[in-house]
Parts: structure tokens; C-alpha cells; sequence
């Protein structure tokens, strides 16, 4: 039965790695991402069903187009497989099981899907644009609000108090995004990092969102180090060049490390 459950699991998560690409691709642009039907970034044909199938139609078209035989980046299926891999190892973390139901357990595995999903769009938009969109933090807000007025409805969490001193420390960084950083038409990536942490410590709580703060920091320094080596073997001028160009995607990096953080944990306390 639980065999079952995580391989309607993984499929599910597969089709949110289909989508989380173009999320990543249109969001930045302004694009609609839920009406609009996919093209082809090559001749903008306009895929059908069949083309559209996480993983199964990659490799039925062998990496290719179906109508301009362009070759599609094999970034897209490693996506829709990790997307999967992490959906099911989230469920496997907090025991879900089809019976017996634990509507406790199901309610906080579908709000920590959207959450995943989320960090996953915030993580992919960063990596490619330096910039944390707020309008998918927004989406998380809202989200995470909801997943507190059910816990305080139905669960009676005692910890309420908690995520309303969170949500209104967001409501303050907003505001000072909006009022004072816009007069001077510029924004604040680390003012975005900020909003993203607060995103993190609202779902993960404290322990986990410190734990996550500590190995970004780790991870970037690695990243760095591991550039300087790769410097080392190249021209001076093409030193210059990545110097000057060299840009860390913090947001990136909280992200990855959160939803893996997060799953470490839940694991460890089902031990």
C-alpha cells in the first residue's frame, strides 16, 4: 500500500518539476503561467499532451523537440526526477501512510508540499536571475497563513503567538520594501533575503532555519573556494572577468539547504 501511495507520490511530484520549469522561465518575464499553454522556446510551437508527460515524453522524444528536432536541455528531466525523489522522501519523513488517514499528518504533508514548491521556484528564479520574485514569497505567505489559522482553529496549537509575531515582523519588511526602498526606485536583494528567511522560520521553525543559515554559509564558502581553485588555472584576464562578474544566489542556497535540512530533521524524529 505505501508503495503505492509514494509512487502516486512521485508522479505527482514529476508534474510539479514540469511546471516548476516554467514558473522559473515566465515568472521573471511577466508571463501567465497557468493559462498559457507551453511552446517550444525554439519555434514556439505550442506542445500537445503527449509532449507534455514528466519524464516519460523526455525520453520518448530522446531529448528532442518534437516539431523543430531542437535538442531540450537535460536539466528539464533531471528536474521533474528530483522533484519526485523530494516529494517522496518529504512523505517518507513524516510517515504518511493511506490507512490508517492521520488528517494531522496529511494536512501538514499538503501545506509542505506548496511550501517545497515554493522554495523550489524562489530557489530556480534566483540561480538564473539574482532575484528573489515577490510574488511567489507572497504566494508562500499566504500559504503558510493559511496552514496557521489551522492550526489555531482546529489543532490548537499552543505556539500561535509564535507564528503571528512572524507573520507581523513579514508585514514590517514589506512595508519598509515598499514605502522606503521604492521612493528610491532601487530594490534590496539582501532586504529579499530577509523575506525569504522569514518565509523559512515561519514553516521550518527556529532549530531548522539556523541549521539551514549555517550550512548556506558552509555551501557558499565551498562554492567559493572551489571557484578560487578553478581561477588559479586560467588567464589573468578571464580572472578579471569572473571577478567582476562573480554574483552568489543566497536565496539559491537557503532554499536547497532548507528542503534538505527539513527532510533531515523529520527523519531524525521519526528515529
Amino acid at each position: 500500500m505505501d508503495i503505492f501511495l509514494y509512487s502516486i507520490i512521485f508522479i505527482i511530484g514529476a508534474l510539479f518539476g514540469s511546471f516548476f520549469t516554467l514558473a522559473v522561465y515566465r515568472i521573471p518575464l511577466k508571463k501567465d503561467i497557468t493559462h498559457e499553454r507551453s511552446y517550444c522556446p525554439n519555434c514556439n510551437h505550442k506542445l500537445g499532451l503527449l509532449d507534455l508527460i514528466p519524464i516519460v515524453s523526455y525520453l520518448f522524444l530522446r531529448g528532442k523537440c518534437r516539431y523543430c528536432k531542437q535538442k531540450i536541455r537535460p536539466r528539464y528531466l533531471l528536474l521533474e526526477i528530483l522533484s519526485g525523489i523530494v516529494f517522496v522522501l518529504f512523505a517518507m519523513s513524516i510517515n504518511l501512510q493511506l490507512l490508517p488517514i492521520n488528517i494531522s499528518n496529511l494536512v501538514y504533508f499538503i501545506f509542505g508540499l506548496l511550501y517545497i514548491a515554493t522554495l523550489f521556484i524562489i530557489a530556480g528564479i534566483d540561480k538564473e536571475k539574482h532575484k528573489i520574485e515577490k510574488s511567489v514569497l507572497l504566494f508562500g505567505y499566504i500559504i503558510e497563513a493559511l496552514y496557521i489559522i489551522y492550526l489555531y482553529i482546529l489543532e490548537k496549537d499552543p505556539n500561535i503567538y509564535r507564528y503571528v509575531i512572524y507573520l507581523g515582523i513579514i508585514c514590517l519588511l514589506i512595508v519598509l520594501d515598499t514605502l522606503w526602498l521604492r521612493k528610491k526606485a532601487n530594490t534590496s536583494y539582501v532586504l529579499e533575503v530577509f523575506l525569504l528567511t522569514m518565509l523559512l522560520l515561519t514553516f521550518s521553525h527556529e532549530a531548522i532555519t539556523i541549521l539551514t543559515i549555517v550550512f548556506t554559509i558552509l555551501s557558499v564558502s565551498m562554492y567559493l573556494i572551489i571557484k578560487r581553485i578553478k581561477i588559479r588555472f586560467k588567464t589573468r584576464a578571464a580572472k578579471c572577468v569572473k571577478a567582476k562578474n562573480a554574483v552568489i544566489p543566497f536565496g539559491f542556497y537557503l532554499c536547497v539547504t532548507n528542503i534538505i535540512t527539513l527532510i533531515i530533521v523529520n527523519f531524525l524524529h521519526l528515529a
